[in-house]
């Protein structure tokens, strides 16, 4: 098996992390660790910096999404999980706490 060991979530972790674990010779030795080739350069998946929102009510999105809530004094932020596939990371101030939002 060339192919041992992705990082991230299948094939679609492959493809937004950028590495994968693959033994050097084509097959692992038992015990041996296998190296990892990174495949994006660094940075090439780029963080939502300045998230803009919608309402509720203006939100085109399926009842069935998957979304990210996140509530810090009173105040809630919503992301899409589609969005998130694609940056991975959301830098936001919510109710006056600075977090990172990941996936």
């Amino acid at each position: 098996m060339k192919l041992i060991k992705m990082i991230g979530l299948g094939v679609w972790g492959l493809l937004m992390c950028g590495m994968v674990m693959m033994p050097v010779n084509g097959q692992a030795e038992q015990g041996e660790a296998p190296k990892i080739y990174n495949i994006l350069p660094k940075d090439a998946i780029r963080a939502v910096l300045e998230p803009e929102f919608v309402s509720v009510e203006k939100a085109q999105v399926a009842d069935s999404a998957a979304m990210i809530g996140v509530v810090f004094h009173g105040e809630a932020h919503v992301y899409s999980a589609v969005l998130l596939n694609s940056h991975e990371v959301v830098n936001d101030n919510v109710g006056g706490v600075k977090i990172a939002t990941t996936w």
